[in-house]
């Protein structure tokens, strides 16, 4: 379980391919904190370390994994926003987050807004809905719906969000990695089912 409040930046610094399995080693000073099997959300995704050294660690994804997230993306040098699972007695910033990503969306827009920045997220998957004003988990980062359409929504980015994330590095085109707020998926099946 996650937040959505990023703790850090790691940046990909080797990527290895067995089967159908990809292994990112990942260097960040996170690294000295961590443990084998621990969960780790990158850019929202949650993976397990498999392997750690002084300054990086290792996570594995799946295919399954690949197939759903902008992971397949990632290169030497990708900078990826990292959060450690939330502790049972720490105050719950951000909103509930599984690391269980959804789908990508694809930026369609990024406005400067003077000191902040909207951007405009499009999906292809339907089936999963936003509301003005609620939650919705891109990159790994909680942030709060401005506008709502079809297929579609809108972010505000604060200054210190944008410093602190990958976000900055972004661009029109670029893959974000979503996860639907969870409270929204249940009411939506309980809705669908009662039909």
């Amino acid at each position: 379980m996650f937040t959505g409040i990023i703790e850090n930046i790691g940046e990909v610094v080797e990527i290895q391919q067995k089967d159908s399995n990809v292994t990112y080693r990942i260097q960040s000073p996170l690294a000295q904190e961590l443990k084998i099997d621990q969960s780790l959300a990158h850019d929202g995704v949650c993976l397990t370390v498999v392997r750690l050294w002084e300054d990086a660690y290792a996570v594995t994804a799946i295919e399954e994994t690949l197939k759903r997230t902008n992971l397949k993306a990632y290169q030497v040098g990708t900078k990826v926003n990292l959060e450690r699972a939330l502790k049972i007695n720490a105050r719950l910033d951000g909103h509930v987050v599984q690391g269980h990503v959804d789908q990508v969306g694809e930026i369609k827009s990024m406005e400067d807004k003077d000191g902040s920045w909207l951007i405009n997220v499009v999906y292809e998957d339907a089936k999963f809905i936003t509301v003005e004003k609620g939650s919705i988990c891109l990159n790994g980062i909680s942030l709060t719906i401005v506008d709502s359409h079809e297929n579609g929504f809108s972010v505000a980015i604060i200054p210190y969000t944008w410093e602190h994330t990958n976000l900055k590095d972004k661009k029109v085109g670029d893959l974000l990695n979503i996860e639907f707020d969870i409270l929204g998926k249940y009411v939506q099946k309980l809705t669908l089912n009662a039909c």
